[in-house]
């Protein structure tokens, strides 16, 4: 059986890897010698191999910094040189690993995968997760789903159905989903791809998602999912977050990683499914999205990384919106964790505790100053930090001395009351106006709290 050909396929030799990789007809001697497990004919049995030796699927390594996995998948628009059939499964991609990359990982006890696709996300899960159940309104993803749980030796629970149809009454420690996000036109002739397109009109999977996750949440469990969002008629990111968390009884850190205009957006999409630019095909769909986001006045699309927690504890609730595109740390799941932590600890203690505590600053903060020439004083001065989001803030004088003297040997509150009499301002003054960025330092990493 190919199930115990795992090892025998990670070692296999370039020759024989084009036929599951790459999708040509491969000789069966070449495909016996690099899979001895199960050997041509094996995989015939299997359906993922045709008479000529000609992959029907893609077989691709994928791996984190503690395991190796094989994923099957569907073949791209690149190996089959059409359009995707509109049940493909799409494989290892952009989105997955980035939600991979960014996901909390906390044991836990049970997991969700909503959406799962090929099941990138539960593999992953498996490895800090006792129970993963993993959805999908696709049949073929559920037989792919299957097929890779048994490629893995894993028991994941997989169940077909819409969104949260299949885990109805069911709680979670933590759910995950890179759903079928991408903002679609209703018009007769749009291809419906089930991978990326939920059925609905402009942004509202996404929006429904941050609406119904919560039922589905135990105390101090996590939502971690990609999405799209629409911005019309002069709203920003933080207008369209602040009216989607209305009423959403959770903590909540959105992250806006890039921003499209209407034509970007159409560009991409009306390219993902295999349409040659310049054919009709391609140019149909490209008209459909322009008029579809003029008729609801959409300017821009956000697109980014959602996290939500319900509170393990009676407390008041944080909501922090990031608009932050530049590069970050290649693993984000350790600071999104750290940020959870800070800002549900700031919002439990309030700001007098805040102030009150003894902070050091994190050991790749540094300082920037940029002084005009002849000037005795920096007209700029940056803090920088190395890993994390990469975050830049434009500190003043009083946060600067703040952070010089941050070594964890005094409270907050005594340094900037130090500072004010130093720079001659009301310590009030001081202490209150440095507050919200001290806050913001202590949420992103900059500066972490000494117990004393």
């Amino acid at each position: 059986p190919i199930f115990r050909t795992r090892t025998s396929m990670l070692t296999a030799p370039r020759t024989a890897g084009r036929a599951p990789l790459i999708g040509g007809a491969e000789r069966d001697e070449h495909i016996d010698a690099a899979l001895p497990g199960c050997r041509a004919a094996g995989l015939r049995a299997l359906g993922l191999l045709d008479d000529a030796g000609r992959a029907r699927f893609d077989l691709h390594p994928h791996a984190d910094e503690a395991h190796s996995w094989w994923v099957l998948s569907d073949l791209s628009e690149l190996v089959t040189g059409g359009p995707l059939p509109d049940d493909y499964v799409l494989g290892i991609g952009g989105a997955s690993t980035t939600l991979a990359s960014w996901t909390v990982r906390r044991p836990a006890g049970r997991a969700l995968d909503l959406g799962a696709g090929c099941g990138i996300q539960a593999l992953h899960l498996d490895a800090h997760v006792r129970q993963v159940v993993a959805t999908d309104i696709s049949a073929r993803a559920v037989e792919i789903l299957e097929f890779n749980a048994a490629l893995a030796g894993s028991d994941w629970q997989v169940r077909r159905g819409s969104l949260f149809e299949p885990v109805a009454g069911e709680r979670f420690d933590l759910i995950v989903s890179n759903p079928p996000f991408v903002i679609t036109p209703r018009r007769p002739g749009m291809p419906e791809y089930e991978y990326r397109d939920g059925g609905a009109v402009g942004d509202a999977v996404v929006r429904n998602l941050v609406r119904d996750v919560g039922a589905h949440l135990e105390p101090g469990g996590v939502a971690q999912f990609l999405g799209n969002w629409e911005m019309r008629d002069g709203e920003t990111f933080e207008d369209v977050w602040e009216r989607w968390l209305d009423g959403v009884d959770l903590d909540a850190l959105v992250v806006q990683r890039e921003v499209q205009d209407p034509c970007e957006y159409a560009e991409l999409w009306a390219r993902d499914g295999g349409a040659p630019v310049g054919s009709p095909e391609y140019d149909a769909m490209y008209s459909a999205w322009l008029d579809d986001f003029a008729a609801r006045g959409v300017e821009r699309i956000g697109f980014g990384i959602i996290t939500l927690q319900r509170p393990a504890e009676p407390r008041p609730r944080f909501t922090d919106l990031l608009d932050e595109r530049g590069s970050v740390a290649a693993a984000m799941g350790p600071t999104i964790d750290a940020g959870l932590a800070a800002r549900a600890w700031m919002a439990r203690v309030g700001d007098d505790a805040v102030l009150d505590s003894f902070w050091q600053a994190a050991p790749d903060v540094t300082e920037e100053r940029h002084t005009k020439p002849g000037a005795s004083d920096p007209s700029v001065i940056m803090i920088r930090q190395g890993g994390g989001f990469g975050m830049s803030i434009q500190a003043d004088t009083v946060l600067a001395a703040f952070l010089s003297v941050c070594d964890g040997s005094m409270t907050a509150r005594t340094a900037l009351e130090a500072i004010a009499t130093l720079v001659d301002v009301p310590a009030d003054d001081a202490v209150r106006g440095t507050l919200p960025l001290l806050k913001r330092l202590v949420a992103n990493g900059f500066l972490t709290r000494v117990e004393r």
